[in-house]
């Protein structure tokens, strides 16, 4: 019997300088994946990159604004001639700035889409033609619970509901490609983006971490790596028949 030969498999993950795409990008590495880490600026994700040259694993620092077209096309096309073609992509890159509907721009509106929704139609499709070519894939989405409706943010809630959406189809058309697509919705998670909600709010991140805390069954808020352990389940040969759906990692069930 001739022993098959293993092939490293090159996974991209969108905002991975820091936070949950961080967390993401270091848990794929450690499952074996060589990955390309995207964010705006290629120097602040030295840490990423450190944290998985160090014990042996291959990553890639690419700089590239999701929302720009042109720079997905080319990061895409870098990661995939430094790393190999990649068949896991993990869209992670997003914001979420906090505005009333009045209060709210047209350029905020615009910019949150463009991150948050845009962004991942054009990484996916930059990233799709070598997952169809391998007749294998995972595509990982990360989405919220703020999907359900979030009355201080509905440009954020209308991206990452349109990002369920863009999920579902993605799993109906690539089926037969033998990509999976599949989207994480969290909760609570210790990030940037929710101390910045805590200074906005006025209060102390300790104080809003408490506050939340109460209303989660779990008893806890979550950390980056609780979505990195679900994004690497996801990713992986065993989630093959997984597809199409919304996983929360919230710490209780979501309406």
């Amino acid at each position: 019997m001739t022993p098959t030969t293993h092939v490293q498999r090159t996974a991209v993950v969108t905002g991975a300088a820091r936070g949950i795409g961080a967390a993401v990008a270091r848990r794929l590495a450690g499952d074996g994946l060589a990955v390309g880490v995207i964010d705006l600026d290629e120097a602040e994700c030295a840490d990423t990159v450190e944290a998985i040259t160090s014990v042996g694993g291959a990553a890639l620092a690419v700089a590239a604004d999701v929302a720009d077209e042109a720079a997905v096309t080319a990061a895409i096309a870098r990661i995939a001639a430094a790393l190999g073609p990649p068949t896991v992509l993990v869209n992670n890159a997003g914001i979420g700035p906090r505005a009333g509907l009045v209060d709210m721009t047209t350029q905020q509106w615009d910019t949150v889409l463009g991150i948050n929704l845009s962004g991942p139609f054009f990484v996916t499709r930059a990233v799709c033609p070598h997952m169809v070519a391998a007749g294998w894939g995972r595509i990982v989405n990360m989405s919220s619970i703020s999907a359900v409706g979030d009355a201080g943010r509905v440009d954020y809630a209308s991206a990452k509901a349109g990002l369920i959406g863009f999920t579902k189809s993605l799993a109906l058309q690539l089926g037969p490609h033998g990509v999976t697509a599949n989207a994480i919705a969290p909760g609570f998670v210790v990030s940037d983006m929710t101390r910045a909600s805590a200074r906005r709010l006025g209060l102390s991140f300790e104080e809003f971490r408490h506050g939340a805390e109460q209303s989660i069954p779990v008893g806890r808020v979550g950390l980056p790596d609780d979505i990195a352990h679900t994004a690497s389940f996801l990713v992986s040969p065993g989630a093959g028949f997984v597809s199409g759906q919304v996983i929360y990692v919230a710490g209780g069930p979501v309406d």
